[in-house]
């Protein structure tokens, strides 16, 4: 699963403002979350009011994902629902501008510890998104700072972080798509440093990749030497959110290209890591890009859309799910705790009226248990939660 931690309000310290929430004039009708977060489990000392009221009048509340509490509630959720742990989300333009790098360490250092704290598991996912030709230096100088502070390798000084074939794994997140430009020859090297480095380097590479990857169409570079450099990892992960909408076409994706993907994977002795999600919401955000975008544009289905994608990971026999993600509001793709009656007013939310407020980290949990054979039956239905 992906942890973005990515917000960020005026109160916390970092100087970043109402980062992804919807700018300096956060509010309604200036608004970029389509989720609205369930905060009641938060100390109320670390919550952010915000100019949003509920129905009754009373404040809306907010969190800044820099605040230990949060981290340390978010992984208490995952532990109390049987969520194995997180992808750390990492954005290497971020680490640019020291306002940004700062908050980024914060997350990641009470990641570090509360995963440690709660059985839990991380890995650190850097975000090549916003990069240009020429900066992938960024991401080495980073990763050598970070290992030299934490020492990743060290299973005793970081029991929390995981290791994939006696390895500590590392995410390396949007290698040839097609909305950016093609770094071929950086990314080879980004990868030869992260396999070989004598120091720094000797860990297990996951890639996050295009949908397409495998028949270099859609969202992928055409360039061949793509398949090259994704054969050089350990892990392959397909970006799908938004490329099917609903059970029907999630079906035929995973029958159509994940199977042969899976099929690609097994001759180079690569491990398959399928996305799943659960809908997707990204109204107030387009809005505020001048755009117009529906409000639940991908209907969550009440967890039908997300299962029927845990259920044909299974009948592909993988036993991993990626799930993305688990705070991510601005796109609708959140399966924390979210609010179904958000505040009224200019800026919609998505609500899925009578399904609780946990149903998805359940969902999450049940689908990890499935996956591992624990749940009876084939896991084509849902399971259906005893009340």
């Amino acid at each position: 699963m992906r942890l973005p931690g990515w917000f960020r309000t005026p109160d916390d310290g970092t100087n970043t403002g109402w980062h992804h929430y919807g700018g300096r004039n956060f509010g309604p009708g200036a608004c970029s979350i389509d989720l609205w977060p369930d905060v009641r489990e938060i100390p109320a000392a670390d919550r952010t009011p915000t100019p949003f009221k509920f129905a009754d009048g009373t404040p809306a509340d907010v969190y800044s994902s820099v605040k230990p509490s949060v981290i340390n509630l978010h992984h208490q959720w995952m532990k109390e629902y049987g969520i194995d742990g997180v992808f750390l989300q990492r954005f290497v333009v971020s680490t640019k501008d020291p306002r940004h790098a700062k908050a980024q360490d914060l997350v990641l250092e009470t990641t570090r510890t509360a995963a440690r704290d709660h059985g839990r598991e991380w890995v650190l996912m850097y975000d090549l998104s916003g990069i240009k030709p020429g900066e992938t230096q960024l991401l080495i100088n980073d990763w050598k700072r970070l290992v030299d502070i934490c020492h990743f390798a060290d299973a005793k000084e970081n029991p929390a972080y995981l290791r994939h074939r006696g390895k500590p794994l590392v995410a390396l997140w949007g290698l040839g798509f097609s909305d950016r430009a093609p770094m071929l020859d950086e990314w080879k090297q980004l990868i030869e440093f992260f396999k070989n480095d004598p120091r720094y380097g000797n860990v297990s590479l996951m890639l996050g990749v295009p949908a397409y990857w495998r028949t270099l169409t859609r969202d992928s570079i055409a360039d061949p030497e793509l398949h090259n450099l994704i054969a050089k990892a350990d892990v392959v992960s397909p970006w799908t959110i938004g490329r099917y909408n609903n059970p029907k076409n999630a079906a035929s994706h995973f029958e159509k290209t994940a199977s042969g993907d899976v099929a690609w994977c097994k001759e180079r002795n690569l491990d398959y890591l399928p996305v799943a999600f659960p809908g997707f919401s990204w109204h107030n955000l387009q809005k505020g890009r001048g755009k117009e975008a529906p409000v639940n544009a991908i209907p969550r289905l009440g967890g039908e859309f997300i299962w029927s994608q845990f259920a044909q990971t299974k009948k592909l026999g993988l036993r991993m799910q990626y799930v993305a993600m688990f705070d991510e509001l601005d796109e609708g793709t959140a399966i924390f705790k979210t609010r179904q009656d958000p505040p009224v007013g200019e800026s919609p939310f998505a609500t899925e009226p009578g399904v609780a407020e946990d149903h998805y980290l359940w969902l999450t949990g049940q689908a990890g248990k499935m996956l591992r054979g624990e749940l009876p039956g084939d896991g084509t239905a849902m399971p259906v939660r005893a009340k």
